[in-house]
């Protein structure tokens, strides 16, 4: 969507995540810390955790930043600087013990989520920011939340319902980011023993093709992708396992040959040095794409986790999140840290406008 002066962005919907976590506490941060960048937001949640949690920031008061409530998206901009929307999904939530797994909370979590997702599929809003969800409490809430071990697979769900097509007929890819690295994963909430056994031709191929098209658009140029080995030294020419030889490496074929610019099978160990962004120097990659879940997201959240940034790529909405979870331990104490919303919230709002 382009907009002018004349024409107010869609709003941007940020949802609560489990009430019993750290969710709350950074939204209302993000609004005190960044109002200006806030404007078009709302949160699709519920309206009594949210004052509490902005009475928790600002006082028992909260007379300067008061929670507004909401019946429609567009609303935001009719509303005075300085308050926090509140669009209530469904039924008010009671009080969630803090820190504590609870259905209640999961349910609760899911329905946001839920809610939030059919809204950017009809265009009512731009992009939708995910505060974290607890993966037991979602369980926990039963069906069909505990149809889904996260968010990328609910949204999956939901989006492939929506255009028609089973949930494998949309494939989808969870990239980490932040300002120092990109990095995209062939699987994603998988045990180790089942992430190899995905490492197929057909999801690295796919994987290839998702964040080529998917950073095509956010760098206006055709990325430039380096691929991890399986193996340590990428297998050493067969030596430590022959997936690369097999599988990566032909799939990297394919992909080239369909205009990626991809390379690989690379030494997995180095090559996220190789891609790093740092003062001065110019990474060798724009996108690292990983063959599962921990070898991609660790050398991502060393650099920072309050940095990170979640999207999903390869829906047909804006999704991205906090690269970090509930934080029960913390949960309900004031020290939680926004700035990973906040990144999240920056990045959608360049990637919906």
């Amino acid at each position: 969507m382009t907009t002018t002066a004349d024409t107010p962005a869609s709003p941007v919907a940020i949802t609560l995540g489990d009430a019993a976590g750290i969710g709350p506490e950074i939204i209302a941060k993000a609004y005190l810390a960044e109002p200006a960048l806030l404007r078009p937001c709302f949160v699709a949640g519920d309206v009594a955790t949210m004052r509490r949690a902005l009475d928790q920031i600002v006082g028992s008061s909260g007379a300067a930043w008061p929670v507004a409530q909401i019946e429609h998206a567009s609303e935001v901009w009719d509303l005075p600087p300085r308050c926090l929307p509140v669009l209530q999904v469904g039924a008010a939530l009671g009080p969630c013990p803090m820190g504590q797994v609870s259905a209640v909370a999961g349910e609760f979590a899911g329905r946001c989520v839920d809610w939030a997702a059919r809204q950017a599929l009809q265009g009512h809003i731009g992009a939708m920011v995910t505060a974290p969800l607890h993966k037991e409490a979602l369980h926990a809430a039963g069906a069909p939340y505990n149809g889904y071990p996260g968010h990328t697979e609910m949204l999956q769900a939901i989006a492939a319902q929506h255009v028609g097509v089973t949930p494998d007929r949309l494939p989808v890819r969870m990239m980490l980011a932040n300002e120092e690295l990109r990095t995209v994963l062939v699987s994603i909430h998988l045990s180790l023993r089942q992430a190899l056994e995905a490492v197929t031709f057909d999801n690295v191929l796919q994987s290839l093709l998702i964040t080529h098209h998917a950073l095509t658009a956010v760098l206006g140029r055709s990325p430039r992708i380096a691929v991890a080995g399986l193996n340590p030294h990428a297998g050493e020419g067969g030596l430590f396992g022959d997936e690369e030889i097999r599988t990566i490496a032909p799939a990297i074929a394919a992909a080239r040959a369909q205009g990626c610019e991809a390379s690989g099978p690379w030494a997995p160990d180095t090559v996220f040095m190789r891609a790093r962004a740092r003062p001065g120097l110019t990474p060798e990659f724009d996108a690292v794409l990983a063959m599962y879940h921990d070898q991609g997201l660790i050398p991502v959240k060393y650099l920072g986790v309050e940095q990170g940034v979640n999207v999903t790529l390869g829906l047909p909405l804006v999704r991205t999140s906090p690269d970090h979870g509930t934080a029960f331990d913390i949960a309900g104490q004031g020290q939680a840290d926004p700035a990973s919303l906040i990144a999240a919230i920056r990045m959608a709002r360049s990637l919906a406008y």
